[in-house]
């Protein structure tokens, strides 16, 4: 059998991973979005992005009217460069390591959460698919942006274990973690997530479930590979 990823350059679709944070959705579909020579679209950075720039403007965070103004006067772009980390840009300026700061991270629910937003997010979305081919990661790629793609995944582990990939990502970015802190908010997290009217954390129908509880990283993109390959 043929890897896909020998063929990258006729690879012309559009793979979606949605899952809970702490999965592993960013580094399988940085990974696989490598293997099959294609973009990566990170749509969480997107809301971190708009994030950092309500933070900075002031603009009252449970104020939907004025998030969905404040989206519709912004330009967020994903710079895909090969060798190199995905760049986030606002309005031209890198933020690819302000969106990560932990007020970021805690706030970001506020602008997920708002339906007027997540539509204009949801069209620059589209927009990107219609103009490559690409490895999307996020909540509801599957359900909501890109119903009709042909590869879609949802990735999930125990709650104890995308807990500790979490804490172990962050002290190795030399940061001090607070081990209670972080199950509670990521608790809270995949509440929000689940529960929120717009765009909610869910599996598609079609979606194929992949628990990465018990695998390594190059183990899930060889699955979703294999997977893409067998239906091609």
């Amino acid at each position: 059998m043929s890897d896909p990823c020998q063929s990258a350059a006729a690879f012309r679709s559009i793979v979606v991973i949605d899952g809970p944070a702490g999965a592993g959705k960013s580094t399988v579909a940085k990974g696989l979005a490598k293997r099959l020579g294609v973009a990566f679209m990170d749509t969480g950075a997107m809301y971190r992005a708009l994030t950092v720039k309500a933070i900075r403007r002031r603009v009252k965070l449970d104020d939907e009217a004025a998030l969905v103004a404040l989206a519709g006067e912004t330009r967020i772009e994903l710079v895909n460069q090969p060798g190199n980390p995905l760049k986030v840009l606002l309005d031209g300026e890198d933020v690819s390591e302000t969106i990560r700061s932990v007020e970021v991270t805690n706030t970001t629910f506020y602008v997920a959460r708002a339906a007027g937003v997540r539509h204009i997010m949801v069209a620059w979305q589209r927009l990107m698919g219609q103009q490559q081919a690409l490895v999307g990661e996020g909540r509801d790629l599957g359900t909501v942006v890109f119903p009709q793609a042909e590869f879609k995944f949802y990735l999930d582990a125990d709650f104890g274990v995308r807990c500790q990939r979490r804490i172990d990502e962050l002290r190795a970015k030399g940061q001090d973690v607070d081990e209670e802190a972080l199950k509670k908010d990521l608790a809270e997290r995949d509440e929000k997530d689940i529960t929120r009217k717009v765009g909610p954390l869910k599996k598609a129908d079609d979606a194929v479930l992949i628990d990465s509880t018990r695998m390594g990283v190059d183990e899930v993109i060889g699955t979703i590979a294999r997977h893409i390959q067998n239906k091609k």
